[in-house]
């Protein structure tokens, strides 16, 4: 078989950055069995250790999510080494065009239609919705007007979100319909939707759905804040994993539903969905990979599970078998986001992996070191956190460590 990946994520070596040691692909893909080639940026380059007699083929482009160039390279290598079997995209933000590319150059596997339903924010609620599962009223901004009746209808405040964004990028809180005015001025309408504002807690659901759409294992987690907040307003973003409860099993099944009414299969998934001070379980959005953040890391640690070798062995291997879960335990992350006025330089920094045992791993910048702007979850933030313990005190720790956190930067001179 011959496989080709796409990669834009790098690997580090400094014994202190944890991030995408998990998708090693040197590893978790056979190359003496496989023909395995590699598609990347100049990023993604730094992330391929395989040994050079092993690869197939390694073609650099500039943006891996530049459809064309993507194209032209599987292309190339197709011609270089022979028809490609697997074309493998493991990043949230180049599911999209791997369909893309699949579909222009008849390469088996999920096609932009089959990507759509855990891409397009508005298809996978209208999916979820026909099977009865409760989603928050949205509609598209196609059409301005009939967004601003909808706006109008539905009452303040709402959500405008990319309807394939990811990593609440590009999300407003819309207060009133001058807010939104503006704001569609300001985005393009064709690829944004409107959404009910749900009051609520947000739980996440992460796990693998099966070659049936069942689901062999996941793990239910609550937020500690939003990933909005975090991402528009700099607040810390945590999580822990729920214990067995009542309501975990609500949320399970809650996850079933969702799976198998968009028919996700042989995958991993991050779901989210709000609880509401009523009780109502309220879907948010699902995505067909792996949960970002510290999300993976965790669920290695608590239950023995590498969803990256999960994901791989399913598309490549032609299944996946995971271990089955056994006790209950739980852990939770925290990031706190990166200070204001970047660039800056670290002159103090809180280390509290010796105040707390529940602390597993812990990733602060040193003093010195230069914090520029910019990174998702996966950047050297103020500070990163994951916790192992019962779920309520690593909640508590989680809340004590966000008080008692303290970087000190100065400036640096431009």
């Amino acid at each position: 078989m011959h496989i080709v990946v796409v990669n834009r994520w790098p690997r580090f070596h400094d014994g202190r950055r944890w991030d995408f040691s998990l998708g090693r692909f040197e590893e978790l893909i056979d190359h003496d069995r496989h023909r395995v080639s590699y598609v990347v940026d100049p990023v993604g380059a730094t992330g391929v250790l395989a040994d050079p007699a092993k690869i197939a083929s390694l073609v650099q482009i500039g943006d891996v999510n530049d459809f064309a160039a993507l194209r032209d390279a599987v292309r190339q290598v197709a011609e270089e080494v022979g028809p490609v079997d697997r074309l493998v995209a493991v990043s949230e933000f180049t599911l999209g065009i791997a369909a893309e590319v699949r579909e222009a150059l008849d390469i088996p596997g999920p096609r932009p239609a089959d990507v759509a339903v855990y891409r397009d924010k508005l298809r996978m609620k209208e999916m979820v919705a026909e099977a009865g599962v409760r989603v928050p009223r949205f509609a598209s901004c196609a059409d301005r007007g009939a967004a601003v009746e909808f706006a109008r209808s539905t009452g303040f405040p709402l959500i405008l979100k990319p309807v394939g964004g990811a990593a609440s990028i590009g999300i407003h809180r819309v207060e009133d319909e001058a807010a939104l005015t503006v704001l569609l001025d300001q985005v393009d309408t064709a690829d944004h939707e409107l959404e009910e504002f749900i009051d609520g807690a947000i739980y996440h659901v992460d796990g693998f759905a099966d070659q049936d759409a069942r689901i062999p294992f996941m793990a239910v987690s609550r937020y500690i804040n939003d990933c909005l907040s975090f991402e528009a307003a700099g607040e810390p973003l945590g999580s822990v994993v729920v214990q067995a409860s009542p309501l975990r099993e609500r949320v399970e099944e809650f996850a079933r539903r969702c799976v198998s009414a968009l028919g996700m299969t042989s995958m991993p998934f991050h779901l989210e969905l709000f609880l509401t001070p009523g009780g109502e379980l309220v879907f948010l959005e699902v995505a067909g990979r792996i949960g970002g953040a510290e999300v993976p890391y965790l669920t290695e640690k608590l239950f023995g599970i590498n969803l990256f070798r999960a994901w791989l062995d399913a598309v490549c291997e032609g299944g996946a078998t995971l271990p089955p879960q056994v006790g209950d335990p739980s852990g939770g992350w925290l990031i706190i986001p990166k200070p204001g006025g970047l660039p800056a330089r670290v002159r103090s920094v809180t280390s509290l992996r010796e105040e707390f045992g529940t602390i597993w791993r812990e990733l602060v910048p040193a003093v010195g070191d230069v914090m520029e702007p910019g990174g998702s979850y996966d950047a050297v933030h103020s500070g990163r956190f994951i916790l192992v313990g019962d779920e309520e005190t690593v909640e508590e720790d989680i809340r004590k460590i966000i008080a008692g956190f303290h970087l000190e930067t100065a400036p640096v001179r431009q």
